[in-house]
């Protein structure tokens, strides 16, 4: 499965979700639906998840590997291959509480909390540490 993502910074913090299907804390993305352009995805599951615009998005990585392997709640395995951007130029008004999330919060870069959505594991960590040498 192809996913798009967004990773949505200010001031050394980063947005992260808390989903409804494993209370997990998260970036913002999803499935790329049919025909759909991958940056158009990433926006719109960004929007969908925490009602921001991503006025402008850059690439940040490419994830796949053993770590990708996922299964959800209702058992559905899947393998993530995850199209990561980041933004920090976005607009709009937050939505704490969606169909998919329970809860937004901003979290100090590398200090995440304790349970991270495990695909989302790898990418925080390299996102760290592409704040910390940009500085």
């Amino acid at each position: 499965m192809t996913g798009a993502a967004i990773i949505i910074y200010q001031e050394n913090k980063v947005l992260l979700q808390k989903r409804k299907d494993n209370g997990y804390w998260a970036i913002h993305g999803g499935a790329v639906e049919i025909g759909e352009i991958v940056e158009e995805a990433a926006k719109r599951e960004l929007y969908e998840e925490t009602g921001l615009i991503a006025n402008n998005i850059v690439l940040f990585d490419v994830y796949s590997g053993e770590d990708r392997l996922f299964t959800y709640p209702n058992g559905d395995k899947v393998y993530l291959i995850g199209i990561v951007y980041m933004c920090k130029d976005f607009s709009g008004n937050l939505k704490l509480e969606t169909d998919e999330t329970s809860d937004l919060k901003w979290f100090k870069v590398n200090e995440y909390p304790e349970h991270i959505h495990p695909p989302n594991k790898r990418l925080l960590d390299d996102f760290a540490k592409y704040i910390i040498h940009t500085k």
